[in-house]
């Protein structure tokens, strides 16, 4: 048998850094420091705490990330016209679908009166789409032009 070349045995696993983080210290908060401490955490966007106390300390900027409540309203109007929308849609393609397996002439009129409705109903909630779009531009996103 030839031995190998190499001066160990491979073990698997992963790879030793170069420059290991070995120097470790403790703080101790109190409550109001602690809840502090975790608010500004929190609005960093940070992963690990870890990171976040190094940037802090290295003077490394801090990122922080703030709700625009207005945003946040306009999002959620925004979703339960886009819910309302498909709920819409939905009910158009079962008419038509109607429409095309019964198509007698009573039940053929019954359902273009019903998809006529619906059409309706659609491009009313389009335009409520459009117009809080709109809205939204103008109040909050072209400030700063």
């Amino acid at each position: 048998m030839e031995k190998s070349s190499r001066t160990s045995p491979n073990k698997g696993g992963r790879h030793p850094k170069n420059d290991p983080a070995v120097h470790r210290y403790s703080i101790s908060l109190n409550a109001h420091e602690n809840a502090r401490f975790l608010s500004l955490f929190e609005e960093s966007g940070m992963n690990a705490k870890a990171h976040f106390i190094t940037a802090c300390i290295f003077q490394k900027g801090i990122k922080t990330i703030k709700v625009d409540k207005t945003a946040m309203e306009y999002y959620v109007r925004l979703t339960a016209l886009f819910g309302q929308f498909r709920a819409v849609g939905v009910n158009y393609n079962q008419a038509v679908k109607m429409l095309n397996t019964n198509f007698s002439e009573k039940k053929a009129l019954a359902y273009l009166y019903k998809l006529e409705k619906l059409t309706i109903e659609l491009a009313v909630l389009g335009n409520k789409i459009v117009e809080l779009t709109q809205e939204f531009e103008t109040n909050y996103l072209k400030k700063d032009h």
